[in-house]
């Protein structure tokens, strides 16, 4: 197969496999060579595609961002209340994460690495503009999150702080969660919903209902 399509499947294959290799080995580890072995093919189409180890890098970190977006982003403009909604967001959000373990690792690697002084400032700012992408996603949260206090459907409470509360708790689940092979699609669902109902319902026991 040639032609864009071949072309588009190519830079896929390419992007999972340096995913999957910054998060096992680390960006500093990992080599070109890897890569393109992971891809089963040789080191001058990884060049073809991408100039440089961390124009790949950012290339990864994108595609991490465009992925979870595309899944949580429709739940945000969704009908419901603004805890509906954000539950539903928080569950699309823990879902991809559980799915795409390496893209979510790499967005990690690539906010830690802003303040890094081995970077170069091309780097820097190339980090810094993606970097947007992810606090533009933090804002979609939090805008469903003072809906949700307007509503009534959530407790009044700040709201910045509510947000960025609850996506480090989501994001702190690649921590400890690690992919199964042939994991049916159920736990992972299951376990998403399980997470952002601790999350967002709390620990607390419900009270009991009077009889009536």
């Amino acid at each position: 197969m040639t032609g864009p399509g071949a072309d588009i499947d190519t830079k896929r294959r390419i992007l999972d496999a340096a995913a999957e290799a910054f998060q096992v080995r680390g960006f500093g580890s990992t080599t070109l060579d890897d890569i393109a072995e992971e891809v089963g093919a040789t080191k001058g189409l990884i060049y073809y595609h991408f100039r440089s180890k961390f124009d790949l890098f950012l290339a990864v970190y994108e595609e991490g961002m465009r992925r979870v977006r595309a899944k949580v982003e429709p739940h945000a403009d969704s009908q419901g209340t603004g805890r509906e909604r954000l539950v539903a967001m928080s569950v699309a959000h823990v879902r991809n994460l559980m799915t795409d373990l390496a893209y979510h690792d790499v967005v990690h690697e690539g906010v830690r690495a802003q303040s890094s002084a081995a970077l170069k400032p091309r780097q820097r700012e190339a980090l810094k503009s993606l970097n947007k992408l992810r606090h533009d996603y933090e804002q979609m949260f939090r805008q469903v999150v003072s809906e949700g206090i307007a509503d009534g459907s959530l407790r009044t409470i700040d709201a910045a702080l509510a947000t960025r509360t609850l996506l480090s708790s989501l994001n702190a689940v690649d921590m400890w969660y690690r992919k199964a092979d042939d994991q049916p699609a159920e736990v992972v669902d299951d376990l998403s919903n399980q997470i952002v109902d601790l999350l967002i319902g709390g620990l607390a026991a419900r009270p009991a209902r009077d009889a009536t």
